[in-house]
């Protein structure tokens, strides 16, 4: 997987940054990569393996604007220029343009999943229940296929 350019948008930070898992995204993808509007959104300092790049497509990203937010733009946008890029995208309606424009997406807890899968998390209820805690919602039957998935249910 490491030959593969991943970009994350602002949620995926938060969410895993309020658990105090973010390394998680090094231990999966060694380098991930933001736009300068993700980085400013996060507002706190990225660590090293994290690096900005900016989206060339100004026109585009702005075009993007006008439904979704500045960071999934830039982030659609960014993956767009990018050759066979992984786009960790967790709001529904950035996710269903970024599939109309046939991108790879994951979610946050996509990114859990395969973490678990890897053995990278030991358990993933534990962290489901900590991000729920700190406010990141997951539908019962989003939770439930999930944990299926990772063998915990």
């Amino acid at each position: 997987m490491h030959d593969t350019v991943v970009i994350s948008d602002t949620s995926c930070l938060i969410a895993l940054t309020k658990i105090d898992k973010i390394i998680i995204l090094h231990q999966m993808y060694e380098e991930v990569i933001v736009t300068e509007e993700i980085a400013r959104e996060f507002g706190e300092m990225l660590p090293v393996w994290m690096h900005i790049l900016q989206v060339k497509n100004k026109k585009y990203q702005q075009l993007l604007e006008a439904t979704l937010d500045i960071g999934e733009s830039s982030a659609i946008a960014l993956a767009i220029e990018m050759k066979d890029a992984l786009l960790i995208i967790d709001e529904t309606k950035g996710r269903k343009e970024a599939k109309r424009l046939g991108l790879r997406i994951t979610g946050t807890l996509g990114v859990l999943l395969k973490a678990k899968q890897r053995g990278f998390v030991q358990n993933l209820k534990f962290l489901l229940d900590e991000l729920e805690i700190k406010g990141f919602r997951i539908s019962a039957e989003v939770r439930n296929e999930i944990l299926k998935e990772a063998n915990e249910k």
